[in-house]
């Protein structure tokens, strides 16, 4: 049910306007950034749910398909089924605090900086492509958004390397991933933000491999700091050496465990905003991986005590997961890498307008050719482990990079748990990893 702005909620705006607000959002503004579908939902000729489209019809559908997606679906390397859109809405703590904080929020002088930001979405209006900075503004809109919400423990989480041309699995790696956020806190106690934390640390995520043998209990620190001007800090232990050693920022770049994935690649974009030019490219209604667990074509594969089961894959490769699609509104946003050494010239990313998850991506090489596709699948927590319910967060629920150069994938498949008790922060430093708990 959508929630409408109460008399109190509306105090913020009207001091704001009467102090002569740093930033011009309405209330307006809030309920079609957070609520785009509270007027009804997109439409498009043809895309109704039950719809599969597939080789012999895409022709039908270029204008709800990014470019990857249409060139999967003329190839006939997928077909896909159109589901009902829904709303994703958030939770009810961050809708409120986005009403009380956004009037304060605007850019700081150079990209990387932030005024006024307290919690909640900073920026609500619609972006305009006459900005130069639009394409900015989403990018904090991602990186604050409830991705995960404040603490979330993926575990396990199962990972496949895949030949694509014969469908062959050569590697399987099963993981935890955790991640905690520090500040501007919501949902979690505490809120707004853990303390102590002299080191002003944002966000953490902590890796550790179960298996194979060969790579167990490999572990992955991230830190990304409060200051986006400040460089995150990587750390890995390597199991069979024992010991700690800290990442630079090129190795963020590098083929994680020897996947097609690299660390600033996951969950759409992993690094700062500091570290890209950002374009706004346009809005589009779309079809995205967006969809309800409980209800899809799930994988006898993998065996729980608790009778969860998983995304299955399919499509050439066993590349694509058995998902419906939403067509839903998106941003169409660009990031371009300012390092010129990066081995990737820019990336596209389809960005949901309601979650501003970053849910598909398009990544060009150095040389400008098209490289590599990612796709996070992304689960209404209300139709999930019974725990997630009511969350309000976006739930990633599978993912896929497909290197269509070396004609290869890496597919991912979530346990995601949005528990408090398994994300305590303890977890999250190096002394942690050197006791290898």
């Amino acid at each position: 049910m959508i929630k409408h702005l109460s008399k109190l909620g509306a105090i913020p705006f009207a001091l704001a306007c009467a102090a002569g607000a740093l930033h011009a959002a309405t209330e307006a503004d809030v309920e079609k950034s957070l609520y785009p579908y509270k007027g009804g939902v997109p439409s498009a000729p043809g895309v109704t749910p039950g719809t599969v489209i597939n080789k012999g019809n895409v022709s039908s559908f270029e204008a709800v398909l990014d470019p990857s997606l249409l060139r999967h679906l003329q190839e006939g390397a997928v077909e896909i089924t159109v589901g009902p859109t829904t709303s994703f809405d958030l939770h009810k703590s961050y809708v409120d605090a986005t009403k009380e904080n956004v009037a304060n929020v605007k850019l700081g002088a150079k990209p990387g900086e932030l005024v006024g930001y307290v919690s909640g979405r900073p920026f609500v209006e619609e972006p305009d492509a006459a900005d130069p900075r639009a394409g900015e503004k989403l990018a904090w809109n991602y990186r604050y958004g409830m991705n995960w919400g404040d603490g979330l423990a993926i575990s396990p989480f199962y990972w496949q390397y895949r030949n694509m041309d014969s469908g062959k699995v050569e590697r399987n790696i099963l993981f935890n991933f955790y991640f905690l956020k520090y500040s501007h806190r919501v949902n979690q106690a505490p809120t707004p933000e853990i303390t102590p934390n002299p080191s002003k640390i944002f966000r953490a995520t902590y890796v550790k491999v179960q298996e194979p043998q060969d790579v167990k209990n490999t572990q992955l620190l991230l830190q990304r700091y409060e200051d986006d001007l400040k460089q995150d800090d990587a750390y890995l232990y390597l199991g069979f050496q024992r010991r700690v050693r800290r990442l630079s920022t090129g190795q963020t770049t590098d083929a994680f465990l020897g996947s097609d994935i690299m660390i600033e690649d996951f969950e759409g974009y992993n690094g700062r905003i500091s570290d890209m030019n950002w374009k706004y490219k346009g809005t589009a209604n779309m079809l995205m991986p967006f969809y309800n667990h409980n209800d899809m074509k799930l994988s006898d594969e993998y065996k729980e005590a608790d009778g969860y089961k998983y995304v299955s894959f399919g499509g050439q490769g066993g590349c694509f997961p058995n998902i419906t699609w939403q067509l839903r509104k998106v941003y169409i946003l660009e990031s371009s890498p300012l390092d010129p050494n990066h081995p990737v010239s820019r990336r596209v990313h389809y960005m949901d307008a309601q979650t501003s998850a970053m849910s598909r991506t398009i990544v060009y090489d150095r040389k400008g050719d098209l490289w590599k596709i990612f796709m996070v699948g992304v689960s209404h927590p209300d139709f999930h482990l019974a725990k997630n319910k009511d969350s309000g967060v976006v739930l990633f629920d599978n993912f896929s990079m497909i290197d269509l150069q070396a004609k290869h994938c890496t597919t991912g498949q979530f346990k995601g748990q949005a528990d408090p008790q398994m994300v305590p922060v303890n977890l999250f430093n190096v002394q942690n990893m050197r006791g290898g708990n």
